[in-house]
């Protein structure tokens, strides 16, 4: 008599009663516990090869793992909860949508709240979330005085910052000061010399770390950093529409600008077109994310790209090893400029 019962010594497993995991440990010469970590996702030897070969061995007698059962035992829910400033912003609802894909292939849902970027709201939706029972928390709010991430943190509970970073909190982020840096001496290397900055709020690192580039660019050309030149923002279109204007208000005026995010730099371009001034003849602008409208605008605008993508992905793997007893790490991708129509040589 052939079949994989023989092969595998497991004739006991072909009877009345389903396999279990005694049977596929029999079978692949291991312990239980060992094929428990094969089959767990959420675990890092879920990935290995020797936890692949488990796999077969346990489909090949027959052998399929009750999740509901599998999840009580493990008090999961396999649902990862996500906490975005606004889902009304391109970058957020793409930042989501990579966040949901990259969950449901690991074998997780997600559920999403907004905050506005309030941290009052930010602690009582991270809560709601936590209440329906998910694993575990993205965040993508996360603020430089720490806020709810420090509370996360005091109570153990799984957690991975994106975009932004704050303390020992698991991260996965772009490199901001690398890609500041990118967008400045990119003006630079155009022959400009009098740059702004259109510099985003003060409380999220990733707009910090892009005016440190900013910074950085401009000292390495032997430029001053002049603070007249610095507007603090949002990362609305309202914001870079307003920091626009007060810009171009300026005798002598900037020569170029650096927004630190697209929406702030389409806003920018509006105010620039008010004037009756012409981007970029009169005015240089590189944005920041290379949203999908960056590309599509009258005058396509040159930005930095961000892979929002890969971002997603390290944060769902981070966040499943947490889950899994890892410890934290911080995860950096580094991001690549897009010269398009919005720069030109000085003149």
């Amino acid at each position: 008599m052939s079949g994989p019962e023989n092969r595998h010594g497991t004739a006991e497993a072909a009877g009345s009663k389903p396999p279990t995991i005694a049977h596929v440990a029999r079978a692949a010469g291991v312990s239980p516990s060992t094929v428990s970590r094969a089959l767990n996702r959420e675990h890092r030897f879920y990935r290995s090869p020797s936890a692949a070969r488990i796999r077969e061995v346990a489909a090949e007698i027959g052998y399929a793992p009750n999740p509901v059962a599998s999840n009580l035992r493990r008090q999961q829910t396999n649902t990862i909860g996500v906490l975005v400033p606004r889902l009304t912003d391109t970058v957020m609802a793409m930042l989501y949508e990579e966040i949901a894909t990259a969950s449901l292939k690991r074998g997780y849902h997600t559920l999403v709240a907004t905050t506005h970027d309030d941290p009052d709201r930010e602690h009582e939706n991270g809560e709601v979330l936590l209440q329906r029972r998910v694993d575990g928390l993205i965040l993508t709010t996360a603020r430089t005085d720490g806020g709810f991430c420090q509370d996360l943190a005091r109570r153990n509970i799984p957690h991975v910052l994106v975009l932004r970073a704050f303390g020992d909190s698991a991260a996965s982020v772009g490199d901001d000061r690398l890609g500041g840096y990118l967008a400045t001496r990119h003006l630079i290397d155009l022959g400009h010399r009098r740059i702004a900055l259109v510099a985003g709020p003060t409380y999220a690192s990733s707009a910090l770390g892009r005016r440190a580039g900013y910074e950085e660019a401009l000292q390495e050309a032997g430029l001053p950093i002049d603070q007249q030149l610095i507007l603090p923002s949002a990362f609305s279109m309202e914001s870079g529409e307003d920091a626009g204007q007060r810009l171009l208000a300026l005798e002598p005026r900037p020569t170029a600008v650096f927004a630190v995010n697209d929406n702030t730099a389409i806003g920018l371009l509006s105010a620039v077109q008010r004037t009756g001034l012409r981007v970029p003849d009169d005015l240089s602008v590189v944005g920041y994310n290379d949203i999908p409208l960056a590309a599509r605008l009258s005058v396509p605008l040159t930005t930095v790209r961000v892979p929002f993508d890969a971002i997603a992905a390290a944060a769902v793997d981070q966040l499943i090893d947490l889950i899994a007893g890892a410890p934290a790490e911080t995860r950096t991708v580094a991001p690549t400029l897009i010269p398009r129509r919005t720069t030109v040589r000085a003149t």
